[in-house]
């Protein structure tokens, strides 16, 4: 349940690992029971934070690998033989996955005299200070930050919390320092989906402006974006290690994780 970014990229990689079922010995699950994945959102469209481009697209695909959406359709009750729908049918399904939004930990709304919203979320400033005690910051999925020009906070998505923490890194020298604090300005630089290994399964919106990519030019730009994610984090050397490691050793590794 749920067609964010998450529950899309889940669905195509279930059908993904049901595709492969008989080079992994299960053949008899495929051919006498075939799986049937069903994809529920209660909003009009699949993938609601990111571009109509983007989401029209990978309906599209989700659809032509044979992945039911199921769109307008709000889930009244999660049972051990189906999902309960608000119009009274009942999709019949032996595993279910929430996929459904981001919620805060329930504990963040029982901190004393800080300001939480419905999911828990800390509420701060464009300064990314919480609206009651300018000493506390948040960042992230944990905050509910205001985005100028907007009704909707920042989204809860990995660029905003990037970007947020290189902004609050700042800021913390900057307070050392006497200095006030930075305002946080959310810049979106994309969305990019990917659809398991499929051809034309890896999607892009507004990577800059409004360019459009996909299938194997949007596939090298996701590789693109991990190896930077393992930049950032682990070096360059090591990084360069890793991709070596992944070359020399792709041809004999597991296609599916099976763990």
């Amino acid at each position: 349940m749920g067609a964010g970014a998450t529950g899309v990229e889940l669905a195509a990689e279930l059908n993904n690992v049901a595709r492969r079922f008989k080079g992994l010995g299960f053949d008899h699950l495929t051919d006498a029971r075939p799986i049937r994945i069903v994809l529920i959102e209660a909003g009009p469209r699949i993938l609601p934070a990111l571009p109509q481009r983007v989401a029209t697209a990978a309906a599209a695909e989700l659809e032509r690998i044979g992945v039911e959406i199921r769109c307008a359709c709000k889930v009244r009750e999660v049972t051990a033989d189906g999902v309960g729908l608000a119009s009274g049918e009942t999709v019949a399904a032996q595993f279910k996955v929430w996929a459904a939004g981001v919620k805060a930990p329930p504990f963040l709304g029982d901190l004393d005299g800080l300001e939480t919203n419905r999911i828990h979320q800390l509420v701060v400033g464009q300064n990314l200070a919480t609206t009651r005690d300018a000493n506390i910051f948040a960042i992230g999925d944990c905050a509910a930050c205001p985005r100028p020009g907007s009704d909707r906070p920042v989204p809860p998505r990995s660029q905003a919390a990037h970007q947020q923490a290189a902004v609050l890194a700042r800021s913390v020298i900057r307070r050392l320092n006497g200095r006030p604090p930075l305002d946080f300005v959310y810049r979106d630089y994309g969305a990019l989906v990917s659809l398991a290994r499929l051809s034309v399964g890896n999607l892009m919106g507004k990577l800059r402006g409004s360019l459009f990519i996909e299938g194997w030019l949007a596939h090298l730009a996701y590789r693109m974006l991990y190896r930077s994610h393992q930049w950032t984090v682990h070096g360059a050397r090591r990084t360069l290690l890793v991709m070596a490691a992944d070359f020399l050793t792709r041809r004999i590794r597991p296609r599916l994780k099976l763990h």
